[in-house]
């Protein structure tokens, strides 16, 4: 909650920045885009150090990072001042406090047929973050200014510090996982002709049966799909409400409602990839948010236009989360999870770094985001159609075990 609902309200400082300021929209973007990169270049490491050292630690680390950022980012509002901060320090922390990190440390802690459910719950944390803190946000600017506003993010920030505490060390045994065996990692037959044992592969190997596999790339694709539309919309949404004469209200209003409504999004996705074929569930959600986008560009720039795009948003916000993680762990199953779903991470972030940076090039060059408005469409139509041929079992109709 803490550390998403920070992160995605961070598109609200884009026009104080620039008024107060007199940077650009464009160099205020790049600063933001190298934040969704280095957000998702972090998952993977910092996956890798807490399924090595344990994610209670990876926590308190990333906790501080965050918040060293964000303090330090008033002090050096310039071009490359904010590349450092909020761009480098920030991103990094929030990335060891984000998804790879949570699902899964709580992956090797519970038994299979309830990690969507419980990554949808995670997911659901981080989106009613992001409603949380956005109206908070612009009060704050609106009250003290952006300085004092960032200063009042980074010690929210460190509320995680103790939140990571039930999570020191490792699990002493992963549950038993039902993951869909790559075919790199099926066990060959012993010489007394009985299939051997099924061992766990090393990371190494682990990464080896990805890199081979189809299906996983698919993951990547659609991923950075969604990362393009995600960090676009956190970060230019402000701009494009401002643009119609809308007040900041409204966008801390659709910020909040974004989020507000992927709690609900979060937990449905996590329900429904126990009972359907998450890769389903995925291309529905690609397609949506085309059908979406091209509604909303037909529709009058009114604040309820607005608001009902937001919700409708926040529907399929962070739920492909769930879905995604989910898959990661049927194909490799749930040992390394940390670092598999943080490398679909980087895709994701590769996606949002594009989409925050051409957002703003896009309104220098031509004065509006039309053309990010088509491009999206197009991606979101193309990671709906890659994720059909995803490898995945059908799901089995059978009565879950209660809580």
């Amino acid at each position: 909650m803490v550390t998403m609902g920070i992160r995605q309200s961070l598109g609200l400082f884009v026009q104080p920045l620039a008024l107060d300021v007199g940077l650009s929209i464009a160099q205020i973007s790049f600063a933001l885009a190298v934040a969704q990169l280095v957000w998702g270049l972090a998952q993977p490491a910092f996956g890798a150090a807490a399924d090595h050292y344990g994610p209670g630690r990876v926590l308190v680390i990333g906790g501080l990072l965050m918040a060293l950022g964000l303090a330090l980012a008033p002090l050096f509002p310039g071009p490359w001042g904010l590349v450092m901060t909020l761009g480098l320090l920030s991103a990094a922390g929030a990335g060891a406090g984000s998804f790879s990190v949570l699902i899964g440390a709580t992956a090797q802690r519970i038994p299979a047929e309830r990690r969507s459910m419980t990554a949808g719950t995670i997911n659901a944390g981080g989106s009613f973050g992001q409603f949380l803190f956005a109206p908070l946000t612009q009060a704050a600017i609106g009250a003290f200014g952006w300085a004092v506003a960032l200063w009042t993010l980074a010690l929210a920030t460190l509320a995680t510090l103790p939140l990571a505490r039930p999570l020191r060390g490792r699990a002493a045994a992963a549950p038993a996982s039902t993951a869909v065996p790559s075919p790199a990692a099926t066990p060959a037959p012993s010489r007394e002709g009985t299939a051997a044992e099924p061992a766990v592969p090393g990371l190494r190997a682990q990464l080896a049966m990805a890199v081979r596999d189809r299906s996983y790339w698919l993951l990547h694709l659609g991923f950075f799909t969604c990362g393009f539309h995600i960090a676009f919309m956190v970060t230019h949404l402000p701009t494009e409400i401002a643009l119609c004469g809308l007040s900041e209200g409204v966008s801390a209003t659709s910020l909040a409602l974004i989020g507000l409504f992927n709690v609900g999004g979060s937990l449905a996705a996590g329900w429904l990839g126990q009972r359907y074929r998450m890769k389903m569930l995925l291309a529905a959600m690609y397609a949506s948010r085309a059908a979406l986008i091209v509604i909303y560009l037909m529709s009058p720039p009114t604040p309820t236009t607005f608001y009902l795009f937001a919700a409708g948003l926040g529907a399929t916000w962070l739920a492909t989360v769930p879905p995604t993680a989910g898959l990661v762990g049927k194909l490799f199953g749930p040992r390394y999870l940390g670092t598999l779903f943080g490398l679909t991470l980087v895709s994701h972030q590769i996606g949002g770094f594009l989409g925050a940076w051409t957002g703003g090039l896009a309104l220098e060059a031509l004065g509006d985001y039309t053309v990010i408005w088509y491009a999206d469409i197009a991606l979101a139509l193309i990671a709906a159609v890659a994720h059909l041929p995803i490898r995945e079992a059908r799901v089995r109709r059978t009565a879950l075990a209660p809580a």
